[in-house]
């Protein structure tokens, strides 16, 4: 990891002491190092600890989405209070073990830290990726046990899920992903068109990038809103999604497909009707983007058969 943060490079500028003085809805009082006045009245706050930093670890595996850990990480490692000499979050990865693995687009990443060795955090991250071995179930049961939040991000949802933590609880993922996972979770209560959900001191996100926003509404729990909103300001952030857990509405339509826009029906990914796979289910012709969800449509047609709305 580079000695030199990125968030030292861009917040010892003289240029944030100008921004802070012209830009009054970012000033926040108390004396340097304490956190803003306005976290006290945040919805469903959490407690920082006195001193030192929160640990916040990222579970990885081969195929982890670098989007869905790398936009919380900059979150987390981009907050800050003028004047305190701790970090407010101290961010690190941990896998099965600390061989390299390979990310999506083909990134290397070796992880800091094995279950075995990794410290228990306050905050864990899940992105979408391809473990699902009973390794990383346990650990992450044994770490809900005391964390502060254990959030999904985008189809990490698929692993949260799997240790049985969300039976019975709302959960959101990724929109093409709807279906599918409450076929696969019927006893997970899906909700659509949210960009993040929190059930107790579980959280999950959509799709991607709303993995930063989820990140941005836990800064916000810890430290308030002034500091979450300085953060994103520092950040060029102009996302509001983590103001409103609903805003993600759009998603809350299912697109079918049409001769001009054909899409899988399991996940709405786009797809060719010369090459990949189709089924004819009652008389209407339904395309897939792989066989694997040819094979989950074929097995319960009626789970993904329903009314939507055409792309047009």
């Amino acid at each position: 990891m580079n000695s030199v943060k990125r968030r030292d490079l861009l917040m010892n500028s003289a240029a944030l002491g100008i921004v802070a003085a012209v830009s009054p809805k970012f000033a926040r009082s108390g004396a340097p190092g304490t956190a803003p006045a306005a976290a006290s009245s945040v919805s469903n706050p959490l407690r920082p600890p006195a001193e030192g930093s929160i640990p916040v670890a990222f579970l990885i595996s081969d195929g982890a989405v670098i989007i869905d850990f790398c936009g919380p990480w900059e979150v987390f490692q981009d907050a800050r209070i003028a004047g305190r000499k701790d970090s407010l979050f101290t961010t690190y990865t941990v896998a099965e073990t600390t061989k390299p693995i390979r990310a999506s687009g083909g990134m290397t990443i070796t992880p800091n830290f094995s279950y075995d060795s990794a410290p228990l955090p306050k905050v864990l991250v899940i992105p979408a990726q391809s473990t699902r071995s009973e390794a990383s179930l346990a650990w992450i049961r044994k770490v809900a046990q005391t964390a502060d939040v254990t959030m999904s991000v985008c189809n990490g949802a698929y692993l949260l899920a799997q240790t049985g933590l969300l039976a019975g609880k709302v959960a959101t993922l990724h929109h093409g992903s709807y279906g599918n996972f409450a076929s696969q979770f019927p006893d997970v209560h899906v909700r659509r068109g949210a960009r993040f959900v929190e059930a107790g001191n579980l959280a999950s996100s959509g799709g991607l990038s709303s993995g930063m926003d989820l990140a941005f509404r836990v800064v916000e729990r810890y430290f308030g809103r002034d500091l979450a909103t300085q953060t994103a300001f520092d950040m060029e952030y102009q996302g509001k999604g983590w103001l409103n857990p609903d805003s993600n509405s759009i998603y809350t339509q299912k697109y079918v497909s049409t001769a001009n826009h054909p899409v899988c029906v399991v996940c709405g990914m786009q797809v060719n009707p010369k090459t990949d796979l189709t089924s004819v289910y009652k008389g209407t012709i339904y395309n897939f983007c792989g066989l694997a969800h040819k094979q989950q449509f074929d097995a319960n047609p009626e789970d993904f058969v329903t009314s939507g709305v055409a792309i047009s």
